[in-house]
């Protein structure tokens, strides 16, 4: 009777155990649905945001007019860089410009692009392309293996701009420059302040998952 007792004891404990596993698998599992998730998410903001142009246009906002002297400037930039050979007409509209160096983006053109995001953070003072565009630059540089000059163009944006949402993601960012130049514990260090200093942002998730990738 006693060792019938302490069989059945077994079994239920060995049913406790594979459910708890169960569940324990279960969490994981959606845990990392959820990171999935959150990076699709991330990545359809780039998209939308790539499209935020063809919004606005559709937006009647007044835009300040360039004055004499600045429009003279950006022709002269304009110049020096070829761009009206890339179909820009007006290079010192920034719609314009702004709207090609997302289509060169969205056309994997990088060069294009880069030289269109460099000339729009020359030429204009937006509060809100110009952040982006730093963004882009790094990005691109990021791609080409350029990791010195992305790391400077997301330190800029992080410095010009300290309250842009795109800050959390351009720190994550450099942390990934670390990684890919083999520094570790600065990898390490970067992804922590991300999850430290942004704990409801997707950057920040992004960074946990590094940094259990690490582990």
């Amino acid at each position: 009777m006693k060792t019938r007792i302490l069989f059945l004891f077994f079994i239920f404990f060995i049913f406790s155990l594979d459910a708890e596993e169960n569940e324990t698998a279960k969490t994981d599992i959606l845990f990392l649905k959820i990171q999935e998730l959150e990076s699709e998410l991330a990545e359809l903001r780039n998209k939308i945001e790539s499209q935020n142009y063809l919004i606005e246009k559709l937006i009647n906002e007044s835009i300040e007019p360039n004055s004499s002297s600045d429009s003279e400037d950006i022709q002269d930039i304009a110049i020096g860089t070829d761009i009206r050979f890339k179909g820009i007409e007006d290079p010192s509209s920034k719609e314009q410009v702004y709207s090609a160096a997302i289509e060169a983006l969205e056309a994997q053109d990088y060069d294009k692009a880069f030289e269109l995001f460099n000339f729009f953070v020359k030429s204009f003072t937006d509060e809100e392309k110009r952040p982006l565009s730093f963004f882009w630059l790094g990005e691109i540089c990021f791609m080409n293996n350029e990791l010195d000059k992305s790391k400077n163009f997301f330190m800029e944006l992080i410095s010009s701009y300290p309250n842009h949402y795109r800050v959390p993601l351009a720190h994550k960012k450099i942390g990934d420059i670390y990684l890919k130049s083999k520094q570790v514990d600065e990898a390490k260090d970067k992804y922590n302040f991300v999850v430290r200093e942004y704990p409801n942002n997707t950057a920040s998730s992004l960074a946990l998952q590094l940094l259990k990738n690490m582990e």
